[in-house]
């Protein structure tokens, strides 16, 4: 049997991350390895205590979750790869909120979050997004995604060309498109005649030399940089 996914919990109601611990602790397949009551001490926890996935509260007094995960995410990529086919470290983000806001939502995905909950979300969708993040992937609240993607594709500024999508190929910058446009890996198998397991090979190099960790921050790069335009 693998290791449990370890998780950490932050949010500075007690009551709250005991109902999390509880139902995260009944899976066989995870476990709550330590918790946090503020953004400034879950920063230090995070980097004394080696985990997988955090649950991070967006609003608490003092620093507030989206600070902590900018200073997470930039303590364990703070020596970056030698290559670029190396992926960002650090551990996996899921933002818990109680408000269902764009604001939030789109600064979460910058500060480097790879998932957004809203905290009534129900116990199976929260576990659900735990293990889709540890398994590399992005998860978004389903009401927010598509006010997430047109928000990205209509308020981008003009074109910033970010210059590491010189570092991807003609083939990596098509599969970005595709991305970009929603498609799934599956679709994109379909539609550029390659097998799925190929597709995934170009996404994981595409987000390693983005340096980006799933494929919202990929929709996010792809139309701030002008790679991909409104329709």
């Amino acid at each position: 049997m693998s290791e449990p996914i370890r998780v950490v919990l932050v949010d500075d109601q007690q009551l709250v991350r005991a109902g999390l611990a509880m139902v995260i602790d009944a899976q066989s397949d995870m476990t709550v390895v330590a918790q946090a009551g503020d953004g400034a001490e879950a920063v230090a926890l995070v980097a004394a205590t080696p985990c997988d996935v955090v649950l991070m509260d967006v609003r608490m007094p003092g620093m507030d979750g989206l600070e902590a995960t900018r200073r997470i995410l930039a303590e364990a990529n703070r020596e970056p790869a030698d290559t670029d086919d190396e992926p960002c470290g650090g551990p996996r983000i899921v933002m818990l909120t109680t408000y269902d806001l764009d604001e939030y939502l789109l600064a979460a995905i910058r500060a480097g979050a790879s998932g957004f909950l809203l905290k009534n979300a129900p116990p199976a969708d929260l576990l659900a997004a735990i293990r889709t993040v540890w398994e590399g992937d992005a998860v978004v609240a389903p009401s927010a995604t598509r006010r997430l993607l047109e928000h990205v594709a209509t308020a981008a500024p003009a074109a910033a060309q970010n210059p590491r999508l010189d570092l991807l190929t003609e083939r990596e910058r098509e599969v970005l498109e595709l991305i970009a446009r929603g498609l799934s890996n599956a679709e994109i198998s379909a539609h550029l005649f390659l097998s799925e397991t190929t597709v995934k090979t170009h996404v994981r190099r595409i987000l390693a030399k983005l340096r980006i960790r799933d494929r919202v921050q990929a929709v996010v790069v792809a139309y701030e940089s002008g790679l991909v335009r409104p329709r």
